[in-house]
């Protein structure tokens, strides 16, 4: 049985790592968007055309497309939501004639990702990103400033992060702000902090219920013609997964996975596997994930978190941490082996090792990384992934 198809995220040149450095790796594929487009408008067949000949030109093929991200309307259920989805379905159309059929998406709302560190040093040296709830709470409550937060924590909770706050300095403070404010892959321009609070203030507004709903209208328009052409839509879960400056989560535990997987049927409606978004709460039991969704898993992310009991979390090793990898590792396999026995899908599943330390020559250029995407640290994941993987095949004799 063939193994995962081993990808590699690439943001374009400008961010400190070449289609040359990665071909270097041995992995097959790249995981790019077309980052220039702006939101919301229709992927041109040229633009598409072109990235992917940049990419082939270098002996490689562009495996998923990460992301072709929704726009707010869509997300928020506003009037003009249909003329963004038709916008979709034709960026999709677009895609598929240039044959790329695998598409990432999310649906989390004012930013892809938190956390309140871009450069937690470890005891090794190595430098990685954290989370930590006290430091989110000293944002939300007196950076952000958002109405009526105090009471959504804990008095304990609140006189530490009050605490932790008054203990920064100025320039600590910025870089906290710029730590959240920098959670949008692909682009290094920090959010302004006037935008997120106008975006944050609206979101507030709209219930857990009703983001469920605008994801299910946007799933059940989007993806009949995603079937009709071969497109295989993979939502990433929400990161991380639990309520940040009182936000809901939607795609952060089995039964949000469940819902979404369930409201609209289909071959083409699947999950992008990430271990390290998943695995940040101590709640989600990755394995049963893998075994009970394993079918409509179309592109998987693997990194490891260290949890700690206050809720707070770094990007450990890809073989360290809280996530049990060789376990995660396994139950992968055995889903691709069910899929070769049953041709239900495809069983050369595309993987990235997602994020990675930044040590050694990248320190040199760490600031032409986007946060977590250092070239170095994630040659290595990929190279532990790759012997785990070859490891678990043996023990399975698969």
């Amino acid at each position: 049985m063939d193994y995962l198809k081993k990808t590699f995220r690439w943001f374009g040149p400008e961010f400190g790592v070449t289609l040359a450095d990665i071909r270097q790796l041995g992995v097959e594929g790249i995981v790019a968007a077309c980052q220039k487009v702006p939101l919301g408008e229709v992927w041109p067949v040229e633009t598409i055309a072109a990235l992917k000949s940049e990419i082939e030109a270098q002996g490689m093929e562009w495996s998923v497309v990460e992301s072709v991200n929704i726009h707010t309307a869509i997300k928020y259920g506003l009037p003009e939501r249909d003329l963004y989805i038709a916008n979709y379905i034709q960026t999709l159309k677009n895609l598929a004639e240039n044959g790329i059929y695998n598409v990432c998406y999310n649906f989390m709302q004012l930013i892809d990702w938190t956390r309140t560190d871009l450069d937690f040093v470890l005891p090794t040296g190595a430098s990685v990103l954290r989370y930590s709830p006290i430091s989110a709470a000293a944002f939300d409550l007196f950076i952000l400033n958002r109405e009526n937060a105090k009471g959504s924590y804990p008095e304990e909770a609140y006189t530490k992060a009050k605490a932790y706050f008054d203990g920064l300095s100025k320039e600590q403070k910025k870089k906290l702000e710029e730590s959240i404010l920098a959670g949008m892959p692909g682009s290094k321009k920090l959010i302004a902090l006037e935008d997120f609070k106008a975006n944050h203030a609206k979101v507030l507004k709209i219930s857990k219920q009703q983001l469920q709903d605008n994801l299910s209208y946007f799933l059940n328009a989007i993806i009949p013609e995603a079937e009709k052409i071969g497109v295989r839509m993979a939502v990433h879960p929400d990161d991380p997964p639990f309520s940040v400056f009182g936000v809901p989560r939607i795609v952060s535990n089995y039964e949000e996975i469940k819902f979404l997987l369930e409201c609209c049927p289909s071959p083409s409606n699947g999950l992008t596997f990430c271990s390290g978004s998943l695995g940040a709460s101590a709640n989600n039991d990755l394995v049963k994930i893998i075994d009970d969704f394993g079918d409509k898993i179309h592109f998987i992310h693997l990194r490891n978190v260290a949890r700690s009991d206050d809720g707070s979390f770094y990007e450990a090793d890809h073989l360290g941490g809280s996530v049990p990898m060789d376990k995660v590792m396994e139950a992968i396999i055995k889903q691709q082996h069910k899929r070769n026995e049953n041709g239900n899908g495809i069983v050369r599943i595309p993987l990235r090792p997602d994020h990675g330390h930044v040590l050694l020559d990248d320190k040199k250029r760490q600031n032409e990384f986007y946060a977590g995407y250092s070239l170095i640290g994630r040659a290595i994941g990929l190279a532990q992934l790759s012997g785990l993987e070859k490891g678990v095949r043996l023990g399975l004799n698969i």
